[in-house]
């Protein structure tokens, strides 16, 4: 699973970046297509939801997407084989 943010419904609240424990936006530089300074994915490689929600087969974080007043995050299938990058803590 990977998070994607939909840039035709963001509007650039921010609030995804204030309840993210794992820090994994910071505040967009350039307008997207609507206009809206986005949030951008810094370390998405970070997110327990995309790294390990296929393995314990249930959402274990999501309070960006819940706190996304316009619905505008959310997780889709990765392709098979696509490149990614998991970052590990200890």
């Amino acid at each position: 699973m990977k998070l994607v943010i939909n840039e035709l419904r963001c509007k650039g609240c921010n609030l995804c970046l204030t309840v993210c424990p794992y820090k994994i936006f910071t505040e967009g530089k350039k307008p997207g297509v609507r206009g809206y300074v986005m949030p951008v994915l810094d370390r998405p490689e970070r997110c327990t939801n995309c790294r390990l929600q296929k393995l314990y087969q249930r959402q274990l974080c999501g309070m960006c997407q819940t706190i996304c007043p316009d619905q505008a995050i959310s997780w889709v299938e990765e392709k098979p084989f696509e490149l990614k990058k998991v970052e590990i803590e200890y």
